[in-house]
């Protein structure tokens, strides 16, 4: 097929066809340099996305930060080459040498996108389903802040997201549960282009998957177009006008594509989608298609006609610009607001009532309710902390009264409703983080972490800031049983890179907890929260303030000789038992030191002298205490060391029962240590 022919009414002009066939071959070209990737999913949405780009997306290619600018995410984050030569083509500082390092080290065109690393990628995808979900976060965040801060004849807020997904995409239960909320929301500015080539990596998607997409997404509440023709561009124009023009639902746009489109042997088949084409294939498409070019050339008049992106978008901006300077004039503090909500930045008193809480608990008292108070305190002069739980906001404490909810006719609300949708809450999350402008939370019990821990992982890697609450954290949870109790969660939250995860032992290291996840800006804040109450650790005898210590990860409690025989280490509520087991050790004449470490993470940001300070390598007595796994804890007791910890599930019973008989007390600590120096002697 050439390109003349490809000129039949209706279906765009020649430079139209000739910028469309630059992406299919920047995307094909860099595939096969690279001997790795997705070559077929670019080549059959070209149409769609140049449409989008060319004709619709409001962006700014020499500021990919401006705050009005739409947001696009590419959830079929394989087809990376077709985001990446837009990207190129339209002028942001991606310049070909980095399309040839497709893939390569030290290169910023990674095998699927990452918002840190390649200037105009919105979102980091590549796990389907996860894209479409921060996609709906944007929305809602797009939402939530014009509702706050638009005034009547200041839009200041005031764009769209387009998303583009893939059979895989709807296929994931993430996407599933984010579409059902997102129309639920009415979330009339997200835009979807469904990109249905029914192929997936190992065939015909009829093997697996014969649903019918577009009546799902009308029982979500969407607004369904569709199915239109891949590669009919003028009625693409049309349906991505009617999505953008829709304003009280979501849009779902279905495109019918063929996989590798072009290619006369590998055109709507598997082997398009997930490998290089081969040369001698590239070469038939070439001619098949009337591409004169080599590899990596780019035509002067498909460079000119793209590159209009930049002056384009320049003076979209720029109208923002002086739109905004009149919304400054009319309402400064509401502008200033903006800007330092946008930038990421707390207000100067953002913890003036956290610090009225600190000492107000002096009879014990669960951290999830302490973490309540501290939520409730904070976004008094926080109004851009927003969120909420999956269904479970009296067991989290993360409804805060006289906030609202946000709904489709209440968008000013800031307390979230996921529904029981742990994934799509986690990944939702992202987005709305991503979007910029808001510091969401979200909360479950712990055990439910494993739920959305895809998107947990997908947030750490592309370093968003989100606070996980998780509450009921141990057996200590007790009658819901072995179902509800966490074991090895904790650890894996740790193990995660990006991560940093607190586990406060009594109401102040909880409020500290606070301020470590506040004052974060660079990854998500896990806090491992208690449904049982934890006596404030001054009552078992803690000689420290946790004010100051938390942030440092782990501090001295308590000790009664500066060259301790022993030193027990816990976290969350084992730290009491640690200090009981103390005071029963110092009787029987052993010098302890208690050490409480409710970060590892923040531990390890310590300067050498402060951690050889708190465990001194001299010691090597040492005792782990926490209701959790005991693996992982060699890195802090050494192979010399004993771990009081899980090693399977738990029991129904009450809390307090399981703790003991799982021997998660004073006395068993205390017998653990003894047992450590005899063997050690």
């Amino acid at each position: 097929m050439t390109t003349t022919e490809q000129e039949t009414p209706g279906t765009g002009s020649e430079l139209d066809w000739r910028c469309i066939n630059a992406i299919r071959f920047l995307s094909m070209d860099a595939v096969q340099k690279a001997k790795s990737g997705h070559p077929g999913a670019p080549m059959g949405a070209a149409p769609m996305a140049y449409m989008l780009w060319n004709r619709f997306l409001k962006h700014n290619p020499a500021n990919p930060e401006w705050a009005d600018r739409d947001r696009f995410v590419l959830s079929a984050g394989h087809a990376s080459m077709l985001l990446y030569s837009l990207l190129h083509l339209t002028g942001y500082q991606l310049p070909i040498e980095q399309i040839k390092q497709f893939r390569q080290w030290g290169s910023i065109t990674p095998g699927h996108p990452e918002v840190h690393i390649t200037p105009g990628v919105d979102a980091t995808t590549g796990p389907l389903g996860q894209g479409f979900a921060n996609g709906v976060g944007m929305a809602i965040a797009e939402r939530m802040l014009g509702a706050t801060y638009n005034r009547p004849g200041h839009d200041i807020v005031d764009h769209h997201i387009y998303c583009i997904a893939s059979d895989g995409d709807m296929m994931e239960g993430v996407a599933s549960e984010a579409a059902s909320l997102a129309g639920t929301l009415e979330l009339g500015k997200l835009v979807c282009l469904y990109d249905d080539n029914n192929i997936s990596i190992e065939g015909d998607t009829d093997i697996a998957f014969l649903e019918d997409v577009p009546a799902r997404f009308r029982a979500y509440g969407w607004h369904v177009i569709g199915p239109v023709e891949g590669n009919d561009i003028r009625a693409l124009e049309t349906a991505i006008r009617e999505g953008r023009d829709e304003t009280q639902r979501p849009s779902l746009i279905v495109v019918r594509t063929t996989i590798g489109y072009g290619s006369p042997n590998k055109a709507g088949t598997a082997s398009a989608h997930g490998e290089a084409l081969g040369e001698e294939e590239i070469k038939l498409t070439r001619e098949a298609l009337g591409w004169e070019y080599p590899p990596f050339e780019v035509p002067g008049d498909v460079t000119e006609h793209m590159r209009s992106a930049v002056s384009r978008g320049q003076q979209l901006e720029a109208q923002w610009h002086k739109r905004f300077e009149a919304y400054r004039r009319d309402h400064p503090e509401l502008a200033a607001s903006f800007e330092r909500d946008m930038a990421g930045d707390l207000p100067g008193n953002w913890d003036s009532e956290l610090k009225s809480l600190r000492g107000t608990f002096d009879t014990p008292v669960a951290s999830r309710a302490v973490s309540g108070k501290a939520l409730a305190a904070i976004t008094k002069n926080v109004p851009m902390l927003v969120g909420g739980s999956a269904d479970l906001a009296g067991s989290n404490n993360t409804q805060v009264e006289g906030r609202g909810h946000f709904s489709a006719h209440e968008p000013q609300g800031r307390n979230m409703h996921f529904g029981v949708r742990e994934h799509a809450m986690g990944a939702i999350s992202n987005g709305m983080a991503l979007h910029g402008g808001l510091i969401p939370y979200a909360g479950t019990f712990l055990i439910f972490s494993d739920y959305m821990r895809a998107a947990v992982r997908v947030g750490a890697l592309s370093q968003q800031r989100v606070v996980w609450i998780y509450t009921h954290d141990s057996i200590g949870l007790g009658e819901d049983g072995p179902t509800h109790q966490p074991i090895s969660q904790l650890m894996g939250l740790r193990l995660m890179p990006g991560m940093v995860v607190v586990r406060p032992a009594d109401a102040d290291e909880t409020l500290e907890a606070w301020r470590v996840a506040m004052e974060r800006k660079d990854g998500p804040t896990a806090l491992i929260l208690t449904r049982q109450a934890l006596p404030p650790l001054a009552s078992r005898g803690s000689e420290a303030s946790a004010a100051g210590n938390v942030s440092r990860g782990a501090y001295i409690v308590k000790e009664s000789s500066d060259t301790p025989d022993v030193i027990l280490i816990g976290t969350g509520s084992e730290v009491q038992h640690a200090l009981g087991a103390a005071d029963i050790l110092s009787n029987a004449g052993i010098n302890t030191r208690v050490v409480s470490m409710p970060s590892w993470e923040l531990f390890e940001s310590q300067p050498d002298e402060y951690r050889e300070h708190v465990l001194p390598r001299s010691i090597r007595a040492r005792v782990s205490v926490e209701a959790g796994t005991k693996i992982g804890w060699e890195k802090y007791i050494g192979l010399d060391g004993v771990s009081v910890g899980m090693e399977g599930f738990g029991h129904s019973a009450p809390g307090g029962v399981t703790m003991e008989k799982f021997g998660f007390t004073a006395e068993n600590v205390a017998q653990t240590a003894l047992k450590l120096l005899r063997r050690q002697v």
